[in-house]
Formats: C-alpha cells, structure tokens, sequence
C-alpha cells in the first residue's frame, strides 16, 4: 500500500469556540453528521471531541460523547479516535476516562506536558455568543497542558488493558524522548503511531524545517519500521504541512479542531471540505486516502471482533 496515506479528520476539537465560525460543529448531532460525512470524502479515521448541546462548551459527559459515537458507528465503519487531551481544565481522571468507557481502536495520548497558548483567540471574540468562550481561551495565557511521566504510564496502561492504541501526540522533540522512554518501559508497543502536532504557541512551529526535525528524530530513536506517522499543523499551515508529510511517506490530518479556513480569507462550511481538498491534493501525485480496513492494516490495530465485538463504542456495563 505504498501509495495509500490514511487521512485523519479532526472534527471540532476544544480549541474553537461557536463564536469564531458559524460552521464550527458543537452540537452532538451536528459533530456526528460531519464525521460521517467527513469519512465519506475520504477520512479514514476521525477525532472526536464531546461539547455541551446548550453552549458549545468541552464537556466529559459519557453520555453526550456515547450518543456521538453510536450515531457514527450507525453509518460508518469509519475508524474512531477518542481525545483523552479533553478540554481546558480537566482532570486527568476526566480525560481517561473514555477509553474504559468505550474502548475504542484508536484513543489520543498526549506524550509531554506543554505551554498551551490559545489566548491570542480572545482578541477575535469581541462579540462572543456564550459568556464561557472568552474566558476560556484567555486562561490559557497562564495554563500548562499537564502530562507527566505518571500521567503517561497510567495513560498507556489503560489503553493496553483495553485494547485501545493510543495516537501520540507529539508537540516538540522532546516528547519523541518520551516515548523511547515508555517503549523502554514496557507501556508501549512497537509499531507506535506518532502524530506530530504542529503551530501550537507553546510547541514546535509550523514549517518545514519543524517537519524535518521531527521526522528525522524520529527515524533516529525508533528506526524505520517501528513506527507510523501523521502531521498537523495548526491554521495556515495545515495544507503545506500536510503535503511535505505526504512526499515524506507521512499521513496527514486535517479538520476545524486545527483549522477554519478552506484557503486564505474563505471560511470552511464543513469537514468534508477539508478532506475533499486534502484528497483532491493527494491525487495530483498518484497517492490514494487509505480505507478504514486499509488504515487497520497499516497501524496494526486489532481485528474486527476483539476486545467489544463488532462495536468498539460498546459501553461495559458489569
């Protein structure tokens, strides 16, 4: 499968907030249609964040996240990747928790605590719809996106247990050394799949050069073989990012948690948008979207049929 790339869709993130686009999914039902709707333009795997239906807010709730993932799953085999990032604020004990919950193939695990800037936000939030978005992006001027080695290990044990594989997010060099270390330690398992996460103030930039330094360390501590990668890159970036990773063998990731913008100044009305323009961009040079099946088999994921059946959105009730 050299010339498949699997194509991720982040579908509404906790970054955004309802204010700054008007096509920013954050209603339960509305999150559901466009991961479906995301898969069907060629997304093998979406990223799925939960938000209040009253408010747009991040929210924990099990039971708003299972109603999203059971609408999904109704029309889609589409590969589901939980966040354990959450939102601001939340507990450790909060973000873990979908993965026992849902014990879904894919989960993300974020691989280093960072500096998580998003402040810059609140200046384009002078006519914010709900009280809670201003505030929210502005207390991240003096917040840590907290993961410490602790954090990880419990992370990765949870995943283990459940047959989930965690999705590492990588924001700077230093959390490749990270996961050397987990590897080391037994939590992790070759092959990992790394996504480099990219234009985050507080993490590495968002160009090429960025790029170059992660992949390259990568090869160096892991070795080829041992891993599967994906880039994002959060706002402008997103496009020239993603197809610098495609020449280097990488997958890429697209979707309103990291970008709104369809090109320079023409707001995106929906994930599939983006998916459609990252595909269209991949067929220019003779490289195909990955199938979900085909996007198994490239991360090694378990078989249809493990740990929960046909349905790895299934909630343990014992």
């Amino acid at each position: 499968m050299s010339n498949k790339r699997i194509v991720s869709c982040a579908i509404t993130g906790s970054i955004h907030t309802p204010s700054l686009s008007p096509y920013l999914p954050w209603k339960p039902g509305d999150i559901a249609r466009q991961a479906i709707d995301a898969a069907k333009a060629g997304a093998a795997s979406v990223h799925i964040h939960a938000r209040s239906p009253e408010d747009g807010r991040p929210t924990s709730d099990l039971k708003i996240l299972k109603g999203i993932l059971d609408r999904i799953r109704s029309e889609s085999d589409v590969l589901l990747c939980i966040t354990t990032g959450g939102g601001v604020g939340m507990t450790v004990e909060e973000r873990a928790s979908v993965v026992p919950a849902f014990r879904p193939e894919l989960s993300s695990m974020n691989a280093g605590s960072i500096n998580f800037g998003i402040f810059p936000l609140a200046g384009m939030l002078k006519d914010a719809k709900f009280a809670w978005e201003v505030p929210y992006v502005s207390a991240t001027h003096d917040f840590v996106f907290v993961n410490t080695f602790k954090t990880m290990e419990g992370m990765c044990r949870i995943m283990k247990e459940n047959g989930t594989k965690p999705e590492l997010e990588i924001y700077d060099v230093g959390h490749l050394y990270n996961v050397r270390y987990l590897l080391k330690k037994g939590v992790l398992e070759a092959p990992v799949f790394l996504q480099f996460v990219t234009g985050i103030l507080g993490g590495i930039g968002g160009t090429v050069y960025d790029l170059m330094h992660l992949h390259q360390t990568a090869d160096r501590l892991f070795g080829q073989g041992n891993y599967n990668w994906s880039v994002l890159s959060a706002g402008r970036m997103e496009f020239p990012m993603c197809a610098t990773a495609l020449f280097l063998g990488g997958n890429v990731r697209v979707g309103m948690e990291d970008n709104l913008y369809l090109s320079k100044g023409v707001p995106c009305k929906s994930n599939a948008e983006l998916v459609e323009k990252m595909v269209r961009i991949m067929g220019e040079f003779d490289l195909e979207p990955a199938t979900p099946d085909e996007a198994r088999e490239i991360l090694k994921l378990r078989k249809k049929g493990g740990v929960t059946g046909r349905n790895p959105c299934a909630v343990d009730r014992t």
